[in-house]
């Protein structure tokens, strides 16, 4: 069951995410307890309201449903190559495919435009219509450059269940947020008071 949880039960952003907008992007929906889980671009207003914040729209960009749609279609995407990574698993060829469409669905270099007083000039593409697939091109190439450069081996997903977000490691840390540290922990130690006294 998907809700909006206020602010302040929200997990803060996983190790790493300052660093790469990717991972941001990837852990935009949250898994919680009880099988409740926040989506942050579950709805065309939720999906303008994450790019806004991560300056890839302005505020008054007006996403639409098919918008958000392609946004989670994306984030599944860069989900499944992060899984991939960390399990050590091939990817699926239509995965990587929808990640490269994204890559090389915005122009990177300014147009040629002709005013009819001054001439011919150059300038980069900037109608509204264009936003969102700028957008997808940043988060493809973000994610790209993650799986692809330095911090690629730390790449991890949280060892808490039913937390499904990703995180950079850090040492042995494999939990993405002190609350999945403490769970996990928990987890553990009932485990062991369990076995203890089945034996």
């Amino acid at each position: 069951m998907s809700e909006t949880l206020p602010s302040e039960s929200v997990l803060p952003p996983a190790p790493g995410a300052a660093d790469h907008l990717a991972l941001d992007f990837v852990n935009s929906t949250v898994a919680l307890p009880g099988g409740h889980f926040i989506d942050f671009l579950g709805t065309p207003e939720a999906a303008g309201q994450w790019l806004t914040d991560h300056g890839l729209a302005p505020a008054d960009a007006g996403v639409r449903e098919m918008c958000a749609a392609q946004l989670r279609s994306l984030r599944e995407h860069l989900r499944a190559l992060f899984a991939a990574r960390v399990d050590g698993l091939p990817a699926l060829p239509s995965t990587l495919s929808a990640v490269n469409d994204a890559l090389s669905g915005a122009a990177t270099t300014p147009l040629l435009y002709w005013d009819e007083k001054n001439g011919p000039y150059r300038a980069a593409p900037c109608p509204t219509n264009e936003i969102l697939g700028r957008a997808l091109a940043t988060l493809a190439a973000n994610a790209a450059d993650l799986l692809t450069g330095p911090d690629a081996d730390r790449l991890t997903s949280c060892g808490s269940t039913p937390c499904t977000r990703y995180l950079l490691r850090h040492g042995r840390r494999h939990w993405c947020s002190t609350r999945c540290g403490d769970r996990a922990r928990a987890a553990r130690a009932y485990a062991r008071r369990t076995q203890q006294t089945a034996d």
